[in-house]
């Protein structure tokens, strides 16, 4: 026996358990590299599945780190009294002959114009601007909103940010862009913009020119003066989030006729954007609201005021939106899960492929193994 075992240098500590009682359970028993064979198909296999567990990693945690959006709807909660609104927009007349006003369903009046900013500007300064769009839309007619498209019949959602972003963008405080400057050149336009506070009920928010509109005392605006073409880069209610893309953001109309009517009619739905469950600890929530818009723009006799007027109603319903997030520790549950089932998909899909070329190859040398485990030649 031992001439045997000198002669074939058979390694007798490979076989059997040896040393502690524990090496005898151990579910994962090492083999010594001489009696580990390596082949090319293995390491082919092995690439492919490191290279799909990295994809499906990379994909579980962007989709942790994005987290999952829950919308519900409620009742809106308490009395509210006030509702912040939040323009920029650019009027092709002079500062001068404009008016902006606010008329409300409380029968309140606001001087708009005295809350807001002027400044003279170019139209040149404003309508080559990139991302200026009619009424929100594309070359293909589809709504643009910054989130972009994936297939022809898809429609975009609230913005580009996720939740978590728009409640972080909401905690700093925003600022308004700079007017251009002239540099000597005569303004052929108006720039209005600015916060101010509204009753939070139906109401009327319109720009007019100077005679028109109201009873005032002074000279009537010259028709020939009239032209409310205008491009509106910010119009929306409740805290001034420049991130948040709304639908009226981006959009230029332009005025075919000095009478020219732009009436937009907007409904307003108060809306929470959450980083958890409200009721959880260390949740954030930001309280904005979003709009759905429809126009009615027409050329209108001498006897009817021109202008652009937006009318807006707030709905009675408050919109949750609430982003979610697994734990750590469930997110490292599931990518073990993930690079598991991949490497034993991996392993049975290497044993196939070494079965079936192992199988190929003994008939194309012409025989196979017997049932009793004896060669029968195939006949020729």
């Amino acid at each position: 026996m031992n001439g045997y075992d000198e002669k074939h240098h058979l390694d007798e500590d490979a076989f059997g358990p040896k040393g502690s009682i524990v090496k005898a359970f151990d579910a994962f028993p090492k083999a010594k590299p001489q009696y580990v064979q390596h082949t090319s198909a293995g390491g082919k296999w092995t690439v492919a599945m490191a290279f799909i567990s990295l994809i499906l990693f990379w994909s579980e945690l962007a989709r942790w780190w994005r987290g999952t959006e829950e919308h519900t709807f409620a009742v809106e909660k308490g009395v509210s009294h006030v509702l912040p609104i939040n323009l920029d927009v650019v009027v092709r007349m002079r500062c001068a002959d404009l008016h902006v006003n606010v008329q409300d369903a409380a029968g309140d009046r606001i001087l708009a114009a005295s809350a807001l900013r002027r400044d003279p500007t170019l139209w040149a300064h404003w309508v080559d601007g990139k991302g200026v769009h009619r009424l929100g839309r594309d070359a293909q007619g589809r709504v643009i909103t910054g989130e972009g498209y994936t297939g022809a019949d898809h429609d975009e959602g609230f913005g580009e940010e996720h939740v978590h972003d728009i409640v972080a963008l909401g905690r700093k405080r925003a600022k308004w862009s700079r007017t251009p400057r002239l540099w000597g050149a005569e303004a052929d336009s108006c720039r209005i913009y600015g916060s101010l506070e509204l009753n939070k009920v139906q109401g009327d928010f319109h720009i007019t020119a100077r005679g028109h509109g109201y009873m005032e005392f002074g000279e009537h605006l010259d028709h020939n003066a009239f032209n409310f073409s205008h491009i509106i880069s910010e119009l929306s209610f409740g805290p001034f989030l420049p991130s948040l893309v709304n639908p009226l953001d981006r959009t230029v109309n332009t005025a075919p006729a000095h009478f020219y009517k732009f009436q937009y009619f907007l409904s307003v739905v108060p809306t929470t954007y959450s980083v958890g469950h409200p009721e959880e600890r260390g949740s954030r929530s930001v309280l904005t609201n979003q709009y759905a818009v429809t126009e009615q723009s027409k050329a209108v006799p001498e006897n009817t005021v021109p202008g652009i007027f937006v009318k807006y109603d707030i709905e009675p319903i408050l919109l949750n939106i609430v982003e979610t997030r697994d734990s750590f520790f469930v997110f490292l549950i599931k990518v073990i899960n993930v690079v598991s089932g991949v490497l034993v998909t991996g392993h049975w899909g290497y044993r196939l492929t070494d079965w079936a070329r192992e199988v190929l190859g003994r008939r194309r040398r012409g025989h196979s193994d017997g049932v009793l485990g004896k060669t029968a030649h195939l006949e020729e």
